[in-house]
């Protein structure tokens, strides 16, 4: 089997041999540049499993070559070597697709296990079969785009902050972003901060010694030990009291902790991926959450839209959930088409949370297995320009249609046919004027 190839860009010669030397000694091939326009001749001729380079460059900079290697060969992962401190520029260069980056003086033990776990993530990394309880659901435009931008920044080492509303699925974007990465067999931990007693923040994050404190009878590792290699998931990061952000922040830039009751430090390598349905903005500028650390997890932003962004996708979501309470229940439940139109005009203040919650109590409250309108029990809600969020060509043909039958059923008695939809009068009315039904 023939080496591993890595491309080491630097103008400054006595680095480039050092950097050699030590690649070399990893047991892997190297190929040095000493610009900008030679590494881009390079990578045209050669193949490589990996790229280091310098942020600056006699004739351009790393930001430009992470950008053409991200354009140009998307499979290749490339660290930048920054000025140290300069950390404002390692995170332009992540979020324009960098792997990682290693700050001057480089060391060499971070350099080495650098490379190692970044020439992991060369060439395409197939996506584990996953469990039908982390699928993202959806063929609208917002998800096309979400798994997407899940799939360029899953291979970075970056700090993701995930962005949304309760129940649009913060969780399943953090878990498909630790599935299609580097570290996917190691461990994925999430972790609600606000449910953790404020006295035993520190110790749940960090671990503890036997006998450090009072009913401290045995070691803990804690959240970043047993996450070592892989993932942890801060879900409601915004919930962390300002003492342990300190904590947190020191952690994120040393990548060492220190157990409760313990002298000694330990390096960890665990990505971070952070969520809050909150904003974190209005939180820095309020007092409540340091700027610093807004910073350092910020490094790349998801938003994940809500249910009413992507109504089309609604369809979808209600079938798979149903076919998950099918095979709970050992029955076989379907979708009568006055409750998806029901669904298709709801606004989801819960988003898919809510969706699930619906279908699960319609499901215990249905006759023969089929949902109707009427079991779902929708709250009243009034329908108004902002509510009507732009349907599938399919979804409208069929409330068309429904809507056609219930009113030539009802001898066009509209509150009658409203009933008989389980929607209100008003719903009724902006839907016939919305899809131009007149008598």
């Amino acid at each position: 089997m023939s080496k591993q190839s890595v491309l080491v860009i630097d103008d400054e010669p006595d680095i480039r041999e050092l950097l050699e030397i030590t690649l070399i000694r990893m047991g892997l091939d190297v190929v040095c540049a000493e610009d900008y326009t030679s590494a881009t001749k390079l990578l045209q001729t050669q193949t490589f499993d990996f790229c280091l380079t310098d942020m600056k460059l006699p004739d351009g900079d790393g930001i430009s070559l992470v950008e053409y290697i991200q354009h140009n060969f998307a499979n290749l992962p490339v660290a930048v070597i920054t000025a140290h401190g300069n950390m404002e520029l390692a995170i332009k260069a992540m979020k324009a697709g960098a792997y990682d980056f290693v700050s001057k003086p480089v060391s060499l033990d971070k350099l080495r296990s650098l490379i190692e776990n970044g020439i992991q993530t060369s060439g395409s990394i197939p996506v584990p079969e996953s469990d039908s309880r982390y699928q993202i659901i959806g063929q609208s435009k917002k998800i096309i785009e979400l798994t997407k931008t899940i799939k360029k920044f899953a291979r970075s080492q970056a700090p993701v902050f995930i962005n949304g509303q309760s129940g649009t699925g913060k969780e399943l974007v953090a878990r498909q972003i630790h599935a299609q990465g580097a570290r996917s067999k190691a461990p994925f931990i999430a972790v609600n901060c606000g449910a953790i007693p404020g006295e035993l923040m520190e110790s749940e994050f960090f671990g503890h010694v036997k006998g450090s404190f009072t009913g401290a009878i045995q070691d803990n590792p804690g959240l970043f030990r047993a996450t070592q290699g892989g993932t942890l998931f801060l879900d409601e990061i915004a919930d962390l009291p300002l003492a342990m952000q300190v904590k947190l922040l020191r952690v994120l830039q040393e990548k060492n902790i220190r157990p409760v009751g313990s002298q000694a430090e330990e390096s960890i390598d665990v990505r971070i991926i952070s969520a809050s349905h909150k904003n974190l903005s209005d939180l820095v500028k309020e007092g409540l959450f340091r700027q610093d650390l807004y910073y350092r997890i910020n490094v790349i932003m998801i938003s994940v839209p809500a249910l009413n962004e992507r109504v089309e996708d609604i369809e979808l979501l209600a079938i798979h959930i149903l076919q998950k309470l099918s095979e709970e229940n050992a029955t076989s439940y379907s979708l009568d088409p006055s409750a998806l139109l029901a669904l298709t005009t709801y606004s989801f203040p819960g988003n898919v949370r809510e969706l699930e919650n619906i279908l699960e109590r319609a499901s215990a409250l249905s006759d023969n297995n089929t949902i109707k309108a009427q079991d779902l029990h929708l709250p009243e809600q009034e329908a108004s320009p902002t509510d009507a969020v732009s349907l599938l060509d399919k979804t409208i043909e069929l409330e068309t249609e429904e809507l056609e039958k219930a009113l030539n059923s009802n001898k066009w008695n509209r509150s009658a046919a409203a009933r008989q939809l389980g929607i209100t009068l008003r719903q009724l009315r902006y839907r016939c004027q919305k899809l131009g039904l007149t008598k």
